[in-house]
């Protein structure tokens, strides 16, 4: 038979054959090397990692009326429970000025972390037919429910700003500088929580749903619909206060309340909160590596398992 009278497929195969082989992802993972192999991929496939962020934002809202304004209807029905319930009948809001920018301020702040936690856990399974016909860098399925939760963040930010203008308190003050490394803060562990988890999830399904309870415990152990006022007068204890107050997820929330809370100005703080926050990110920040080796360790056999 001529190469003429050869099927296409039958030289195709040959044609491939002749070329040469490539590695993809780092040949040696778990070495800085391979890290910054593993990296290097990721920026090569940014035009892809904004496809999936666009494509997870269309899928959620498709075919609604509201399109992205439903990104606002858990935050605001939250907002109007825990006002009524908490702050009107229970007394929160007492001790709390302006309960309703506060409680707002918090929500927006927590509702970034469980959702970058909880979606780039499950962002694994969700991916799973890409993840078993093509070879991209696996981090970016984490990094597209990033993508995805911080535009829902955006649009309640501008929300969050209107109200401070409306309540007669925009954050027009140097203290909104403390957005940045709170904002940082909730992005670094959240990442580190997708990375780690988002990976052992595939082997243990059950992952997904301790992510979400233990963002639900996180939620009513950082000051959202309390103040850390509270909190101080309670615990006695110096060293446990410390422990609270060095939670991550407290450092960001009281940041962002820093940032856009200007009726609670005088209200008493930590001390040295810029600090610790920048403590609690260097640590975040060995946690992202820590994440992110593991999931290098793991993601060779995800396709098998999916």
């Amino acid at each position: 038979m001529s190469a003429q009278q050869e099927p296409a497929s039958t030289l195709r195969y040959k044609r491939l054959s002749t070329l040469p082989m490539q590695t993809v992802g780092g040949a040696h993972p778990l070495t800085p090397r391979g890290v910054v192999d593993s990296i290097r991929d990721v920026v090569g496939q940014r035009e892809m990692l904004g496809l999936l962020v666009k494509r997870d934002l269309k899928s959620k809202y498709k075919d609604s009326a509201l399109g992205f304004l439903w990104s606002l209807a858990r935050p605001l029905v939250q907002l109007l429970l825990y006002f009524v319930v908490l702050g009107q009948f229970l007394g929160a809001a007492r001790g709390i000025p302006d309960f309703a920018i506060y409680i707002f301020t918090g929500l927006t702040a927590m509702g970034l972390f469980t959702e970058i936690a909880v979606g780039g856990t499950g962002s694994i399974l969700a991916n799973a037919g890409l993840v078993k016909k093509v070879y991209v860098p696996r981090e970016v399925f984490p990094l597209a429910s990033v993508g995805s939760a911080l535009f829902n963040f955006g649009v309640q930010l501008v929300v969050l700003l209107a109200a401070t203008v409306i309540s007669g308190y925009p954050p027009l003050h140097w203290g909104i500088l403390y957005a940045v490394p709170a904002l940082l803060l909730l992005v670094v562990y959240g990442l580190a929580f997708a990375l780690f988890f988002g990976a052992l999830n595939v082997y243990l399904r059950d992952m997904q749903y301790l992510v979400e309870v233990f963002t639900m415990l996180l939620f009513w152990a950082s000051p959202v619909v309390y103040s850390w006022q509270m909190v101080q007068s309670q615990i006695q204890n110096p060293v446990l206060l410390e422990i609270y107050t060095d939670n991550p997820l407290t450092l960001a929330i009281l940041g962002f309340q820093r940032a856009f809370w200007l009726a609670g100005a005088d209200q008493p703080h930590p001390d040295d909160l810029l600090l610790r926050m920048g403590i609690a990110l260097v640590i975040g920040f060995v946690l992202l590596f820590a994440g992110h080796r593991l999931f290098l360790r793991l993601q060779g056999n995800f396709a098998q398992e999916l």
